[in-house]
């Protein structure tokens, strides 16, 4: 496999539901992705097999996982393992930078209802 070379203006932006969108970025092994939240958007709790590290450019999300509450702001980044069952709020509009290993190949095939429903919660 030869390299690649990409400007996020050029990757097309995916629409998933009022409050959710995303650019996706996959390699072999690894993916990237900006998500971009609205106020109040929620990440259904789910768990995956990659290894998730989430890097938050602008904005904040509060976690739910392994019995915690975890709220990562700009310039802060939060680990999840793989397989550990997570939610998330965006407390405010919010852009995240999300890398996985392996890639979401639920996210690759559109196989992700969970994130497509458009769930919002006062915040």
């Amino acid at each position: 496999m030869t390299h690649t070379y990409q400007s996020w203006d050029d990757v097309p932006l995916e629409h998933m539901s009022d409050v959710v969108s995303r650019k996706m970025i996959t390699g072999e092994k690894a993916m990237v992705a900006q998500v971009f939240f609205k106020k109040g958007g929620v990440v259904p709790e789910h768990s995956h097999e990659a290894e998730q590290i989430t890097y938050i450019l602008e904005g904040a999300l509060q976690f739910e996982l392994e019995g915690r509450t975890v709220t990562v702001r700009k310039g802060e980044v939060l680990h999840i393992p793989s397989n550990v069952p997570h939610r998330a709020v965006a407390l405010e509009d919010t852009l995240d930078l999300d890398i996985f290993s392996p890639p979401r190949y639920d996210w690759i095939r559109k196989d992700d209802e969970y994130l497509r429903r458009g769930v919002t919660e006062e915040v």
